[in-house]
């Protein structure tokens, strides 16, 4: 027996169903009376939900961590990107920026440009010069087993500024490093000659695929990378200028032969290389990762006897990310150094990723390390192997050392102290750094930092990460330390890691490698938030609402006082005093501008409600009642309406976001050929009229936009039908073999062929026992065999 029903403005729609409020269901046939809807209005409604939207996405999907706000796919309008592209050319890996910010120098494969970025848009090609492996050394790289298609060629790897005249480039050269050096005439590139080339081994990588790192300082190039060909020799080396060639002693395995570079970054006396490779103090665990920093002073020229022409200042230490109670995140992707500002010292931010996977997924983080704390740790205990228990060991600086190992000291080591430092250049004690930012689900592949300061004069730090699909991140870290995600661009069509990242302050851009191009990125996009309250929420420190022009914009140099923003809390209400709202908490009711949709009646509208915000909730109202009534159904964020009298009227969808709440879209919804009727509360907004999707149901005028779905009806119902009949005939057909194949017991059938049954009453022997359930007992076989 079928509940009884209630009240109709306590029953809402539900997939087909109505639910009450104790969540007792009805069929739709029983709620028909209960509507006041005819069947065909609501067959109409449920097969527009249920055939022609597409299913609601889940929920809940960016995994840990924040969740951008605001997301950009390839190619969407509102993020416009100019993209540099030519063809013949690929793989734009290497990046330099000049020091007047007006060109960039790009090393691709087997060649460098010079574009100008002066100018706002597609960047320029000055002049390219090209930079060829010869047919030679490609014969033996192919003769070595590598690819002529892809491996073969001279990758550039190394490109700084040696001087005002001069570039310092190095490339792979088909598995043959070689360097040289190249002159530059009013910013263009002048043609490379043979004679200026000279080998680039231990400065550029063999193969291109090996991470490397590179920086010039004083006229010294420090260079991090793989030193042979088969790229298990890393290496630490010093060249150029006045100074000695110095490395690292790969006999003393100072370096793992899995050791991956990732950035170096110069400070005053000495030069940090960050880099990864497999812990060989946690040889009790099966490869064991672990992120490094190693330095070597600037001042070092190699020891007399002991460690000639190797450094004799090299000290590493591990780096540790990691979140309290959670496993660490042990793999470095990439390193930049924050120089120091009025309010803190300079500081290293970097990438980690982890290189274990919770729940399947990969996950990514970025930890911020004082260069004090790293300093520190250096001035610590070292770390040595016991060789009789083959123990790690702390060890202090042993008697008789006048000078402390490892240090910046003017005059040379001692031969004890360096003796003592080939077998103590691990530091006991680790670089710690809590996370900044975690988020699951993405690899973090390079990232670039500046500081910002808003309209409250307070520095904002602002991170743009680059991933491993081509996605770019925009991070800001707010004062209390925690991180939120202003925006997610998609930078590629295809997903494909982003190469390399180049930042100009200047020029307020950011520009982006990849293997097909050079995207140039406007570090914000203001001019997307069309409101003050969007503005504000977005919480974008290069933006702010102009309460005069009405616009979100760029902040000048000289913020006038009236503009808007509040970057702490996020608030509108506070920030958008001047602007359409006042100092009030209390949500803005009246609508910026109103919708007005006219349809013809028994029509299903569906009111779409833009979600400007991922981090905002979405609700829909009708005019001042709490409920939207009996004949609307919001599905998949869209208000879908059955146009009927007396539902008319005004309906909004309300956006809430840090507690506050605003409309986003506002429909005014009415009879086709009858003026709107406005409510006089809504005298002097703006409105406009507007199309929207619509299926005509029953009767009236047919629109040309409008589109019958009874076709799909009948056709649904027709196989609905089919389908119910063959399942009936299954279902019929199945107990009915079964019947017949149960009563074909072994032993138990009829008498043989032409074998009579006796005339007589005599008893007889039976064949054999007969053994049945007791359903088969009334069954002739089972009787044995009686004739009258």
């Amino acid at each position: 027996m079928a509940p009884p029903l209630k009240s109709p403005d306590s029953w809402v729609l539900h997939s087909g169903w109505l639910k009450g409020p104790s969540g007792d269901s009805l069929w739709l046939s029983m709620a028909l009376p209960a509507l006041g809807l005819d069947p065909w209005s609501l067959l109409g409604l449920v097969l527009f939900r249920l055939l022609l939207l597409p299913p609601p996405s889940s929920a809940g999907a960016g995994g840990q961590g924040p969740v951008p706000r605001v997301r950009y796919y390839a190619g969407d309008g509102r993020r416009a990107l100019s993209l540099f592209s030519q063809k013949g050319l690929q793989d734009f890996d290497t990046l330099l920026l000049s020091d007047d910010e007006g060109t960039l120098y790009v090393g691709v494969r087997e060649a460098i440009l010079a574009l100008d970025i002066q100018d706002p848009g597609v960047p320029r090609l000055k002049n390219m010069i090209p930079w060829l492996a010869s047919d030679s050394r490609k014969n033996d790289c192919a003769l070595k087993r590598k690819s002529n298609e892809t491996q073969c060629f001279n990758f550039i790897r190394v490109l700084v500024s040696f001087n005002a005249t001069h570039l310092y480039a190095c490339g792979t050269f088909a598995f043959s490093p070689v360097c040289t050096f190249i002159e530059l005439q009013d910013s263009h590139l002048l043609p490379i000659s043979e004679d200026n080339v000279m080998e680039g081994k231990g400065q550029s990588p063999f193969d291109p695929a090996h991470k490397h790192t590179a920086v010039l300082v004083d006229g010294m190039l420090y260079s991090g990378t793989m030193n042979n060909f088969q790229g298990n020799e890393p290496i630490l080396m010093r060249t150029l200028g006045s100074q000695p060639v110095l490395k690292t002693d790969n006999f003393l395995r100072w370096l793992q032969p899995d050791a991956s570079f990732v950035a170096a970054i110069p400070s005053t006396q000495v030069v940090y290389f960050f880099f990864e490779e497999t812990a060989k103090e946690f040889d009790f665990f099966y490869k064991l990762n672990t992120s490094r920093v190693a330095r070597v002073c600037k001042n070092d020229v190699g020891g007399d006897k002991v460690l000639q022409r190797k450094w004799t200042t090299f000290l590493k230490a591990q780096l540790l990310c990691a979140e309290p109670g959670q496993l660490p995140f042990n793999v470095i992707r990439h390193a930049v150094l924050l120089p120091a500002n009025f309010s803190t010292g300079p500081h290293v931010y970097a990438v980690f990723t982890s290189q274990w996977q919770i729940g399947g997924t990969s996950s990514s983080a970025v930890c911020a390390f004082s260069l004090e704390d790293i300093e520190r740790v250096f001035e610590g205990k070292y770390k040595g192997l016991n060789k009789e228990t083959s123990r790690w060991t702390a060890h202090e600086v042993p008697e008789g050392i006048s000078s402390r190992p490892g240090s910046c000291s003017v005059g040379p080591s001692s031969d004890k102290a360096l003796t003592f430092m080939k077998d103590h250049f691990l530091m006991d004690e680790q670089v710690v750094a809590k996370p900044l930012l975690v988020k699951s689900g993405v690899e973090y592949t390079r990232l670039a930092v500046e500081t910002v300061q808003g309209l409250n004069g307070h520095t904002h730090l602002v991170m743009y990460l680059g991933t491993t699909t081509g996605s770019l991140h925009k991070a800001v870290v707010s004062g209390d330390g925690r991180a939120h995600l202003v925006e997610e661009i998609q930078l590629f069509p295809e997903p494909e890691p982003v190469r390399n990242l180049q930042l100009a302050p200047t020029q307020g851009v950011l520009f982006a490698g990849f293997s097909g191009g050079i995207l140039r990125i406007p570090r914000a996009n203001c001019s997307v938030y069309e409101s003050c309250m969007d503005c504000v929420l977005a919480r974008d420190p290069h933006c702010a609402w102009d309460p005069e022009s009405r616009m979100c914009r760029l902040l000048p140099p000289r913020v006038p006082k009236s503009w808007g923003q509040d970057m702490e809390r996020g608030n509108p209400a506070w920030a958008c005093a001047s602007g359409p709202m006042g100092r009030s908490l209390r949500p803005q009711s009246r609508p910026q501008i109103i919708k007005v949709v006219l349809a013809v009646p028994n029509s299903i509208l569906e009111l779409p409600c833009p979600h400007l915000s991922a981090l905002a909730s979405y609700r829909w109202s009708r005019g001042a009642a709490a409920s939207l009534g009996m004949s609307s159904v919001v599905y998949n964020g869209s208000l879908l309406l059955v146009l009927r009298d007396g539902v008319g009227g005004l309906y909004q969808c309300w956006a809430t976001e840090n507690d506050f709440s605003y409309p986003v879209v506002s429909y005014w919804v009415g009879i086709q050929d009858q003026p709107p009727a406005l409510d006089p509360e809504l005298a002097g907004i703006p409105w406009e009229r507007v199309e929207t999707p619509l299926t005509k149901v029953r009767g009236g005028a047919t629109l040309a936009a409008q589109r019958s779905y009874w076709p799909h009806f009948l056709t649904v119902t027709v196989l609905l039908a089919l389908v119910l009949s063959g399942a009936l005939v299954f279902l019929l057909a199945s107990p009915l073999g079964a019947l017949r194949a149960r009563g074909k017991v072994q032993g138990c059938g009829t008498l043989p062929p032409r074998e009579k049954a006796p005339l007589s009453r005599e008893h007889h022997q039976p064949p054999r026992e007969c053994r049945t359930s007791a359903s088969d007992m009334d069954s002739d076989n089972c009787l044995g065999t009686e004739v009258a």
